[in-house]
Parts: C-alpha cells; structure tokens; sequence
C-alpha cells in the first residue's frame, strides 16, 4: 500500500503521501483553475478502503490506514522529491559517527488535546511500541535501536521495558543510540511509526487506535468503520504543511468503478487510483483533471515459502515463471500504458535505483521458461493460484498474468480473491497463502534499502513470505555498517543484483498514479508515494 506505507503494502496502485515538501508535479498540479473562490474552510474527500488495524501510528502497514495517521501524526523528519531531508518536528538531527543521534525538537509543538510535545513523547511512545506485549505490527522498526534485543528478544522473556539507546536529556532533546552505525538512519525517522504519543493515550490505547489524538496537521473527528473517517484541520499546528483546507473525509470504497462514477457525479473528490476498466476512458472524462504520473512503488508477486509448495524450491523454477510472463504486452493492453514493466525490485525514483541488473530474467521468453522450470524440479503440482484483494483493481492483470504463464509453460494458474485489502493482508499475516500472493510495495523512505532489507531480511517486519537466505543477510548486514551513505546505497546494489539468484519475489511493474479529482477541488498534487498530498488541497466556494 495499496501498502506498504514503510512498511507500506499497496492497496491499489499508491500509498500515504509525504509531508507537505514531498509533493509530485503532474498533470494533478490544480495550476489550471488556480482563479476559484475558495473556502479555507471547506472540506473535501477521497477515497480509500477500510484501515486494517487500529489507527496506532506504529500498528499500520498498508496504506489505507497510513493515510489517515500521517494525516493526524507528524515526525521528525521528511524528504522532499529530490530526496532531501526536510525537519518537521525537529529542529535538528545530528550525528558524528551515524551510531548516536541527537534530535533537538521545535518548541510550541501541541497534541491535539493541547498537550505540549517533549522529548518524553517521543522515546516514551517508541518504548511502548517495541514492546512485543502491545502487538504493534511495526515494532521491528526499532530494531537498530541498542536495547531492542532485551526488550523484544527472540526466545525467552524480556530483559527490559525500555530500550537503553533512548535518553531524554531534556523537554526538547534525546538521544538514540543505534546497535551499531546506519549511515542512511535519519531517512528512516520520517516513516510515521517513529511519531510521539500523548500521555491521554496510555490509559487505554486500544481506545486510543479508534480516536487517536495526534500532533500532525489534522485533528480526529470520527470513524464509522467501513463508511468513513473525518478529520478536521488542527488550526494551531506548528509544522511547515499547514492544511489549506477544513478537513477530510475518507470514504470507504470497496469498489474503483463504484469510487470513480462517483467522482464523475461529484461525490467524492479525489481518487488514489482508477480502476483498469476505466484507464481508456479516464483523461477523456476528466480532462486536465486526471492525473498521470510515475512515483515510487514496484507490483511483485511472492511465493508463500512457509507452503509445502514452495518451502524447498529451486529458484530456477520461479526464474521460469518470471520469463512466462509478457510483461510488456500486459502493461500495454490491460494495464493501458500506466504502468512500467519492471527491470529489478527497487522502484524508480529511489536512491540507488538502477535500470538494468544484467539478467534477462525479467525477459518474456516461452522457450527459457520451460528451460529452467524443468531444470528446476517443475512447479509442484503443476499448479498455482494467486491471492489478490478484490476492491483494489487487480482482477484483471492477476488474470492476463496467469494467461501467459499458461500459455507459455503450461502451468495451470488461477487468481485467489479475497473480498478486500483487510482480509487480504490478514491472510498473509495468518500465513493463509495457499501458493501466491500480490505484493504491491511503496517507499517509506527514499533509499534502496527500504526495498531490499526491509522485505528479505530474515526477521524484517515486512517480510510475510518466509523469505529466508543467510547470504543476503550477511549483505544486509554489510551495507548497514558502511560508513556513508553512498557507500551503503552502492552495496544494496550489489546486494539487489544477487537476488535473481535467490527469487525472493517476482517483479512485475512499476506503478504509476493514474488517479483524478473533481471540479470542487483544485491545488491537488500527488506524492513520491503516490498518494495525494492532503494538505495542499483546496476546496472551492460554492
């Protein structure tokens, strides 16, 4: 989202926007109609589908429930599209050896609840969330912090409640200490699970999750689960992407061709993706409306290695299915040109991509196929399904997909609806995958790393596979204690050049965000995630 948000699955075919810098230009600039009337105070609303959890900013990964937090919570830090680290919360984030920071916050930050920001906000609320007793979905991002280990160790109780490498030093400073040096670090404090939490919220923050009070740009109005989500602007937010508008309403939609004919009917205003169906038509009904542009997400499908079906497999078996699949004419056909058949699996966009990893197994080529799925052992069964969730448009492609593996290697292959992105990510969470499943993937941070160790390292929280190989750990390993950050990017390139040997996932595309936005809007502007940047919009008189 849509997913991963960072750990972001892709619901559909965009994620949670970034903050106000981080925005996409477009042809979803709004510059068209920039002489409208507008209400400052009027309110507006997208569409997304039903959060999977709670709205904890450290207990989403996926994106329906992202955009929503990093609507009501802001971090240290963001980037801006050029991969700039831009300070929100903070007013600095220093290091002299990339293994202790010191974060100095902006002083006047509120709550919601009027509440000041302090330093205790910060390790207080990251101390909860690491904390395996609170089953956030996201506490492995605390990984890299010392301590980790003693409070969420692998076997046995916990040693700790605290992690050792966070000390508050005062109201406006703390420090974190890393387990050993990550030079690219300060990117990963933008990813909205390192948000502070409110005193209000450890009463009970199971209540918490339904009403939470944050200290982003919008305040928490209501959730009538499965219909909408409202939030309205926080007037005296402190950050640099101040709302120009009064709020959001997310309306839930389990259908893209029921949210796009109701964008057409003016009754929904901005959409995050169009349904396949309607991308031949989209531009043509919108005009200088619809939006078209590329961002920073890559579609996989990925083997559920914990299955009998693949526990044991040869990579050439999955090197097979990769080259039985016509990439370029699906894009082309089905998928209308609005998407970009992938060479690799860091998406465009991200520090340290790179075009081209020198194998053709990302090649269509029937005959290669064959080749290296005999040579492998045979699909098992000779059979496969692929699970995808049915409200995010993907109907189509899982089917076209599995035509072309059919046709080119004779391996029956069928799609494996689930009813929606929820039910979807909590079968892969069960560890329900029966062979298959799609796993859509956006950037949580602008860096190679974020697509390679935070998917196949062997105890990654984005890791649902069962995906496991000590080479690739130790690479990991390796990139995370080179001494700069050009250095780390350069070995996670390396790395990223290792794994057609391995297979983990195959890479099908690079998304792009075919999306569009009514005539009661304009200033709508899409992000590196793809996602629209909500506090930009503005919402005309009427």
């Amino acid at each position: 989202m849509r997913g991963a948000k960072s750990a972001k699955w892709v619901a559909i075919a965009a994620v949670v926007a970034l903050g106000a810098t981080a925005c996409g230009g477009g042809s979803g600039d709004g510059g068209s109609d920039s002489k409208a009337a507008i209400d400052p105070n009027g309110k507006f609303s997208i569409e997304v589908g039903e959060p999977q959890n709670p709205l904890q900013p450290a207990n989403t990964m996926e994106s329906n429930g992202s955009i929503v937090t990093r609507a009501l919570f802001s971090t240290l830090v963001d980037y801006d599209k050029s991969g700039k680290i831009v300070m929100v919360n903070a007013q600095s984030v220093d290091t002299k050896d990339n293994k202790t920071f010191t974060v100095k916050l902006k002083q006047g930050w509120k709550f919601h609840d009027g509440t000041p920001v302090t330093a205790e906000s910060f390790v207080k609320a990251w101390n909860w969330a690491a904390n395996p007793a609170n089953k956030q979905t996201n506490s492995f991002w605390f990984a890299d912090i010392k301590g980790y280990s003693d409070v969420a160790p692998e076997s046995g109780k916990p040693k700790a409640k605290e992690m050792s490498g966070l000390k508050v030093v005062d109201d406006n400073t703390f420090t974190i200490e890393l387990t050993s040096s990550i030079p690219y670090f300060v990117y990963k404090l933008g990813y909205e699970v390192f948000s502070p939490l409110p005193e209000s919220f450890y009463k009970d923050p199971k209540a918490a999750g339904e009403k939470p009070v944050g200290n982003g740009p919008y305040k928490f109005v209501s959730w009538d689960h499965k219909k909408q989500i409202e939030v309205a602007r926080y007037d005296d937010y402190q950050g640099p992407n101040k709302a120009k508008n009064g709020g959001v309403l997310f309306k839930n939609y389990t259908s893209l061709e029921t949210a796009y004919q109701d964008l057409k009917s003016g009754n929904v205003d901005v959409l995050r993706q169009i349904a396949p169906k309607d991308l031949p038509v989209y531009k043509q009904d919108l005009g200088d409306r619809a939006v078209d542009q590329a961002y920073s997400a890559v579609q996989t499908i990925a083997p559920a290695f914990y299955t009998k079906q693949w526990k044991d497999i040869d990579p050439k078996v999955l090197q097979g299915l990769s080259m039985a699949i016509d990439r370029p004419t699906i894009t082309k056909t089905v998928l209308q040109n609005t998407r970009e058949p992938a060479t690799g699996w860091v998406a465009k966009g991200v520090l340290g991509y790179q075009p081209s990893l020198g194998t053709d197994i990302f090649k269509f080529d029937p005959a290669k196929a064959k080749q290296l799925i005999k040579e492998g052992g045979g699909v098992p069964g000779n059979a496969i399904s692929i699970q995808y969730n049915a409200d995010g448009g993907h109907k189509d492609w899982v089917e076209a997909v599995c035509n072309s593996i059919t046709k080119a290697v004779g391996v029956k292959c069928t799609g494996d609806s689930k009813a929606d992105f929820q039910a979807d990510l909590n079968a892969r969470d069960a560890k329900e995958v029966k062979s298959l499943y799609r796993s859509g993937w956006v950037l949580d941070y602008p860096f190679n790393a974020n697509f390679l160790r935070d998917l196949f390292g062997t105890k990654s929280s984005g890791n649902q596979s069962g995906f496991s190989n000590k080479e690739i750990d130790t690479l990991i390993s390796q990139a995370d204690a080179a001494k700069t950050q050009d250095e780390s990017m350069k070995l996670y390139q390396e790395l990223e050049k290792k794994l057609p040997e391995y297979m983990p996932s195959i890479p099908l595309w690079y998304y792009k965000v075919n999306a569009g936005y009514s005539e009661n809007v304009t200033g709508v502007a899409y992000a590196q995630d793809g996602d629209p940047v909500l506090t930009g919009v503005q919402v005309k008189k009427k």
